[in-house]
């Protein structure tokens, strides 16, 4: 079966907790069509009654998120097809904004490029020790332009331009929460559920409106980002096309 047909979303619900979990076999990357099924999940967490909190994870150990699928990159021949792609990122992170309930991240482990824009839009992020960083966009010739803003507004501009450039490099889940990205991180993933589920409760028993009033103040100056993340989409769809990307994705897919 191709690739990009791979992977599910799901959503659990148990004691007002919403959990939304995402999976793909090759690392938990995010083809097209399940960041589409992503965006639909968040969107209907946060409009049902018997969800108080949201808890967003990716299944498996050691890997959160792997970012983009480099096999639907590697297939895409046209703009809109790059733009279509970049906007379902764009789609997940405005969902997140957008979304009326407070959003817990869980990240067990590495998160590259389209992941950590993924955990850049939680409100709250929890992480393991294992749980390094990577924006490795400009090393296969696009660049950070959609999960950017995102990223900027957790870890400020220094902390993403840091990010951006040395696209190789991993930062660890210290320097992530140093800068901002997570709020607490855990030596094991055990210790760091049991932390998970005693916020989530804490929050599914506070005052809704009184979340759902400081989850707008939180994501203030962000009303533009519908428009913003579009034209990042445009950036990357074209980007993309480029013999250099070409030959850069190709080169990583055959590692």
């Amino acid at each position: 079966m191709d690739n990009t047909q791979l992977g599910d979303i799901t959503l659990e619900v148990s004691e007002g907790i919403g959990t939304i979990t995402f999976f793909h076999p090759a690392h938990n990357s995010l083809p097209g069509k399940l960041l589409a099924k992503f965006k639909d999940t968040i969107n209907e967490a946060g409009q049902r009654d018997d969800i108080g909190v949201i808890i967003l994870k990716s299944a498996g150990d050691r890997t959160f998120c792997a970012g983009a699928s480099f096999d639907e990159l590697a297939s895409i021949n046209d703009f809109e097809t790059g733009k279509e792609f970049f906007m379902g990122f764009a789609n997940v992170i405005n969902a997140c904004r957008k979304c009326p309930k407070i959003i817990i991240g869980r990240v067990q482990g590495k998160a590259v490029g389209g992941g950590v824009g993924v955990a850049s839009a939680t409100d709250y992020c929890f992480a393991t020790k294992f749980a390094s960083v990577k924006l490795s966009e400009l090393a296969v010739g696009i660049g950070p332009f959609v999960v950017g803003p995102a990223c900027e507004r957790k870890l400020g501009l220094s902390g993403m331009s840091q990010l951006a450039i040395n696209a190789t490099a991993w930062r660890s889940a210290e320097w992530a929460q140093k800068n901002g990205l997570y709020a607490e991180i855990f030596d094991n993933v055990e210790v760091m559920d049991e932390a998970i589920k005693v916020l989530a409760l804490k929050l599914v028993h506070s005052n809704p409106e009184a979340k759902r009033l400081l989850k707008q103040i939180f994501w203030e100056g962000t009303e533009h980002w519908d428009e913003l993340l579009e034209k990042r989409a445009e950036l990357s769809g074209q980007l993309v096309l480029s013999d250099y990307s070409k030959n850069a994705i190709a080169k990583f897919k055959g590692k």
